[in-house]
């Protein structure tokens, strides 16, 4: 490890209220004993976990779920500290904390100020309440509007509100509407999201036939058409774009220098590491995973990190019990490809170079002109970065960058 590097930290909480029904997150609800128990066994997890990390010095730490303000305002304090203690925590990092509206109240808020955290992602998803318990959301646009209202008293200049569109029953005139309520009360970041079907959960059970329709170009019965849902993508960067947010990511939106800096590092390969049932971390050039059951979690089985990042010197393999993924030099610029293209300033031929020591075009060079003669990529000024067609289809631009 090179002394200084940056670490972005992420958190996962994995408690709701209940579950909503199109979520396939690792979430659950559960009673006050074992919610006890698993930030118990977090806390030693990161004393566990800082001692592999004592050369990095953290630049985000993001408090995600489930529904992280379920917990009590002090619950979180101690998260915090235990990080503050353990790790090298940057002065100035981003400290941020999804929060469902209905969960919060001033005292967490307060708390919340108290250890630092400078930045709330508010999950609203949508300002019509029809479409909020279609979706099995346990708050109301009131609710949320609330939940705003007080944050905004208690001194918070950085919320982020997640938005989703496509939904059952939705027509862009109801996006429409979302949007323009969202606007109204100008949060520095918008994140918004097209309705995934995901298998395993009840809208896959409801939904999951009618969007094989929709893939197939066929008439659906719910869920918006193609071309519904192709306007509603079009107005979300119109609607944002005419009151100062600006585009960064395919999905993300912001006001000017209210970009959303933990999520940035995903997207430029910045090492991250995940406590917590089920976190996701990237270090070394390896990916690896948490056990995903909560009482072998509770029982303290965490990953070995010394020795993952010691064979990540020497051996290239995986590992499918606990999801360990040793990244081959191609796999890497693979990665380096496909996520920097989600961003709208794309990737750089410098930074290509003094990574991976070889040339943008002697690896991709076949494939950034077949992309770029099909108006899906443009390359300026040493950037290569999506065109508008191009985010459009952004899943079929990034395909043809792996394998092969």
């Amino acid at each position: 490890m090179a002394a200084g590097q940056e670490l972005e930290l992420y958190i996962h909480i994995p408690f709701c209220v209940k579950k909503c029904n199109y979520c396939d997150f690792l979430s659950m609800p559960a009673k006050e004993e074992i919610r006890r128990k698993y930030i118990d066994k977090l806390i030693e997890e990161i004393r566990q976990q800082s001692e592999s990390c004592r050369e990095y010095e953290v630049s985000s730490v993001f408090v995600g779920g489930g529904t992280p303000s379920l917990l009590a305002g002090v619950q979180i304090w101690e998260i915090l500290e235990e990080v503050r203690r353990c790790f090298r925590l940057n002065p100035k990092a981003e400290i941020t904390l999804e929060c469902n509206p209905g969960t919060l109240t001033g005292e967490k808020l307060s708390f919340y100020r108290t250890c630092g955290i400078n930045r709330l992602s508010l999950g609203l998803q949508s300002a019509d309440d029809r479409e909020l318990a279609r979706l099995g959301r346990i708050h109301t646009y009131a609710d949320f509007l609330s939940s705003f209202d007080l944050a905004r008293k208690k001194g918070f200049d950085n919320i982020n509100v997640d938005l989703m569109s496509a939904l059952p029953g939705q027509t862009p005139l109801d996006w429409a509407y979302t949007l323009k309520e969202v606007i109204r009360l100008r949060p520095e970041h918008i994140s918004a999201y097209s309705l995934i079907v995901e298998e395993g959960t009840p809208f896959y059970e409801q939904y999951g036939e009618d969007e094989l329709r929709r893939q197939r170009g066929e008439e659906t019965y719910d869920l918006p058409t193609e071309e519904a849902e192709r306007s509603m993508y079009e107005m979300t960067e119109a609607m944002l774009k005419s009151k100062g947010y600006k585009r960064y990511e395919i999905s993300n939106y912001a006001l000017p220098h209210r970009v959303c800096r933990h999520n940035i590092g995903y997207w430029q390969l910045t090492p991250y590491l995940g406590l917590g049932l089920g976190s996701a971390s990237f270090m070394e050039n390896v990916r690896f995973s948490n056990t995903r059951n909560l009482y072998d979690y509770l029982a303290g089985k965490f990953l070995n990190l010394p020795q993952i990042l010691k064979n990540a010197e020497c051996q290239i393999q995986e590992n499918e019990e606990i999801e360990i993924i040793y990244l081959d030099k191609k796999q890497q610029m693979e990665e380096f490809m496909f996520l920097g293209l989600r961003m709208m300033e794309g990737i750089t031929r410098d930074r290509f170079q003094e990574k991976f020591h070889v040339t943008l075009d002697s690896v991709y060079g076949f494939t950034l002109k077949k992309l770029q003669k099909e108006g899906l990529l443009e390359q300026h000024a040493g950037r290569v970065f999506l065109t508008e067609q191009g985010i459009a289809v952004s899943n079929y631009v990034f395909g043809e960058f792996i394998g092969g």
